[in-house]
């Protein structure tokens, strides 16, 4: 047994994540796709009351502040894009409270990067390009599927993901093993929608297969726009490989007002259920309303993609010291 100040991963596990890492460096600069680096540590945090934080106090005077340890470097990335610097990438840590198993550990390896001028189906495409490149050398060809999230849901389980009846959804989880979920999901659509897919829809996907899924209702996506043509969906999309999550995708919301109102209803919604609290981030309103140039973004685990490429089996196997020994 290996003493516990090792690292957890093999020295070749080392190896192969910088063999990645400048691969994804290449890639954007094929693409003049510019590389640039955003505070982990800031005055706000989202607001999206699915994902816990790490704050800490800072001690300097005149006055002690609450920071935040980044969930995702979007939103100051988002105020680099309102200043004009086109399109950009960032390779960093991100952190979630709360988080860790087979697929997570607290503090992560995130890949976030926004494509200006690109919509959605373009951000698919050169996310399925980019995947697909860093894993062929695995031996992982992976074909890839675009498929509407609703599409998928009604496939999987019968249900219409965009149509909400208590009953029905309460029978199905009877029916099929998950009867958790009723007590879990109670009347709240969106919990409904996590549940089962999280327990039902991923664990379908076929395997060695890279699925782009698409238009995800709007109630599951704060920071994307709405159709058109049909508000219940969003501009979003996620990628999955053998049913793991692997990114998260949006064709972005630029409306100051009402990313202000969604950053509202997330507050009230974290209020209403005694989660900790955080304000508006006001110098994203900001950046909003100077002017976000038409964009779509994209941020990729690392961490999850580097177990697809060793096949390893826990998030702990590809990093040096995960939380347990860190």
């Amino acid at each position: 047994m290996a003493a516990a100040w090792q690292p957890a991963c093999t020295i070749e596990h080392l190896r192969r994540r910088a063999q990645m890492l400048a691969a994804i460096r290449r890639f954007f600069d094929q693409r003049q796709v510019l590389e640039v680096e955003t505070p982990l540590l800031c005055r706000t945090t989202g607001t999206d009351p699915q994902l816990n934080f790490f704050s800490s106090v800072y001690l300097a005077p005149p006055t002690r502040q609450t920071l935040f340890l980044q969930t995702s470097p979007e939103f100051a990335m988002k105020r680099l894009l309102a200043a004009g610097s086109g399109s950009i990438y960032q390779i960093c840590k991100a952190f979630r409270n709360g988080e860790a198993g087979r697929f997570h550990n607290p503090e992560f390896t995130i890949l976030e990067w926004y494509r200006v001028g690109f919509d959605l189906q373009q951000l698919m495409a050169e996310v399925a390009e980019l995947v697909r490149s860093l894993l062929a050398a695995d031996g992982l060809p992976l074909p890839a599927i675009q498929i509407s999230y609703r599409q998928l849901f009604l496939d999987s389980v019968g249900l219409d993901p965009l149509v909400f009846q208590h009953e029905t959804y309460a029978a199905y989880a009877v029916g099929h093993s998950i009867a958790e979920a009723i007590a879990l999901c109670g009347n709240d659509h969106a919990l409904w929608l996590d549940f089962i897919f999280s327990h039902r829809v991923q664990p379908a996907m076929a395997a060695s297969t890279l699925y782009l899924v698409y238009g995800y209702p709007a109630i599951q996506s704060s920071l994307a726009r709405n159709r058109s043509d049909d508000p219940r969906v969003s501009e979003r999309f996620e990628v999955f490989v053998n049913g793991v999550e692997l990114g998260n995708g949006f064709f972005e919301l630029a409306d100051p007002d009402e990313q202000e109102r969604r950053f509202e209803r997330e507050i009230a919604y974290r209020d209403r259920n005694g989660l900790p609290a955080v304000a508006k981030d006001r110098y994203l309103l900001e950046a909003l309303a100077s002017g976000l140039p038409d964009c779509s973004g994209v941020a990729l685990g690392l961490d999850r993609l580097l177990m697809l490429a060793t096949g390893s089996e826990s998030i702990a196997e590809v990093l040096a010291f995960p939380l347990a020994n860190a």
